[in-house]
């Protein structure tokens, strides 16, 4: 592929990645939302604070972020206990969105699912 290809292929690459929290505790996933606002942009605010809702079953967080300009690194954050992670969206998004988690977490990933566009990525983000 020359330059000229790959530069019209990156413009039909979805820059977004759903980015899912599961079961985790409310100042975990704020530390994990507001690392990666630090590097890029996000369909939430950055007042937009994760909130515990009551009843049965596990809260889930989403939030959808653009990759395809990073602002800056974020620094390392504290989580209470490991928090389990679901990444999906396009192969270079989602990579991008596992490298800017480096510098704020350790990052392990536990699995991955590839489909012909996307792909799912399972991680473990803990303290470093």
């Amino acid at each position: 592929m020359n330059s000229a290809e790959q530069a019209s292929h990156t413009e039909h690459v979805s820059a977004e990645v759903v980015v899912e929290l599961e079961s985790c505790a409310v100042q975990d996933a704020h530390a994990v939302f507001s690392a990666l606002r630090t590097s890029f942009s996000s369909d939430r605010s950055a007042d937009d604070v994760p909130e515990e809702m009551s009843g049965p079953g596990a809260t889930v967080w989403t939030s959808t972020f653009d990759v395809s300009e990073s602002k800056e690194q974020a620094e390392p954050r504290r989580l209470t206990a490991p928090v389990l992670v679901s990444l999906q969206g396009g192969y270079w998004a989602v990579d991008q969105l596992i490298k800017a988690l480096g510098p704020a977490f350790a990052v392990h990933v536990l699995g991955m699912a590839a489909g012909d566009q996307e792909k799912e990525v399972e991680l473990r983000l803990e303290s470093r």
